[in-house]
């Protein structure tokens, strides 16, 4: 039940021109991301990135089935020291749906359930629904498995109430199967919360990932100097919970191995490489951002289309699509990434193009 550390990638989901998912390419996203150790210690199937919200209940569900079997065949076949874990995105837009999606994910053997309480409609108090009804079906299954909230802003129901509160987050971390956040915020939110779980640790590690993923370039950069010193030490009474435990980094999807080499820097401390391991992922950012914004998901399929991992990057009704020549646009662009890649990084970080043998179900 402890927090996994390290790098968490919130895989797109493969979805058909007709909107269906596309089980060999899903399984090749899997098997991209975990880059035989070098990639994902968590694949988190279902989450923002793969646009839960724009798909029906059994797609959701059958994604992270897939997605959780494919962790447990490479594990087995990789024999890693410590098994990359499976997290299924558990959230719905209802209470029922929701509670639907976690006992689907105690069956299929996810190591962990992802909720976004804040993004469930007609929830009022989501200390209670997390402390009675997610508690209640946890106690009646034969697994047990840990819980991580999600707050994202963006994807809350009401605008007014973009945040869990920290009261609320308190109340939480007491459970014995909430187990840590995961927070799409600034470092004074994600501050927030840390500083709200320091003294409700008797029932082990609460672990807090950091969901806007370049910030743990800033959260770990050493400071120079008295200046620096003292910048650092009130940065860290911020964080007086302790620093975050992981990343969920969405753009991981394309570039794998040089977010996994980010978390490794970072931790680390290493100013040189951290420098020009974030001058990569900074430059996959502004690829992004050539075609326009929320075209996110879109690019991160394209990507995934140029890597040789699938061969269709639609995406679901109501996410916002790449035109031909914004499409045109970022594989040129990304193009120029891979490169900067490759040249700056040591070429065990350098995120390979998916070879066809890896295709092998």
């Amino acid at each position: 039940m402890r927090p996994c550390p390290g790098l968490s990638v919130p895989v797109a989901t493969v979805l058909s021109e007709a909107g269906e998912v596309l089980e060999r390419e899903q399984r090749a996203v899997v098997r991209f991301v975990m880059q035989q150790g070098y990639g994902a210690d968590v694949v988190f199937a279902a989450g923002t990135s793969g646009e839960w919200n724009r798909l029906s209940a059994t797609k959701q569900r059958f994604v992270v089935q897939l997605c959780v079997e494919e962790v447990a065949k490479q594990n087995a076949a990789l024999a890693l020291a410590r098994p990359v874990e499976a997290w299924a995105g558990v959230t719905a837009h209802t209470k029922t749906g929701t509670l639907e999606n976690l006992e689907a994910a105690l069956a299929v053997g996810a190591d962990a359930a992802v909720l976004a309480p804040l993004s469930i409609r007609g929830i009022k108090d989501p200390v209670r629904f997390v402390a009675r009804e997610v508690a209640d079906l946890l106690d009646a299954s034969p697994r047990r498995i840990p819980v991580y909230l999600y707050d994202n802003a963006e994807i809350a129901v009401d605008p007014k109430h973009a945040h869990i509160p920290t009261r609320q987050v308190k109340a939480l971390s007491r459970l014995d199967f909430v187990r840590g956040v995961k927070v799409s915020g600034s470092r004074k939110v994600l501050g927030n919360y840390t500083r709200a779980a320091a003294n409700f640790r008797e029932r082990g590690a609460f672990g807090i990932y950091v969901g806007n993923a370049l910030l743990i370039f800033d959260i770990f950069a050493p400071r120079q100097g008295l200046l620096g010193a003292l910048i650092e030490h009130w940065q860290r009474r911020r964080m007086a919970g302790g620093l975050p435990v992981g990343v969920v980094a969405g753009p991981a999807n394309a570039l794998p191995r040089e977010w996994a080499r980010a978390w490794q820097v970072c931790r680390a401390g290493d100013v040189e490489r951290m420098r020009d391991t974030k001058r990569v992922l900074e430059a996959f950012r502004q690829a992004t951002r050539l075609v326009g914004g929320h075209h996110t998901i879109a690019c991160l399929k394209r990507a995934l289309l140029q890597r040789g991992v699938i061969t269709s990057a639609a995406v679901a009704e109501g996410t916002p699509a790449l035109s031909p020549a914004a499409a045109a646009r970022f594989d040129k662009a990304f193009a120029d990434v891979r490169a900067l890649s490759t040249k700056t990084l040591a070429p065990i970080w350098a995120t390979p193009v998916f070879a066809e043998t890896e295709h092998a179900a």
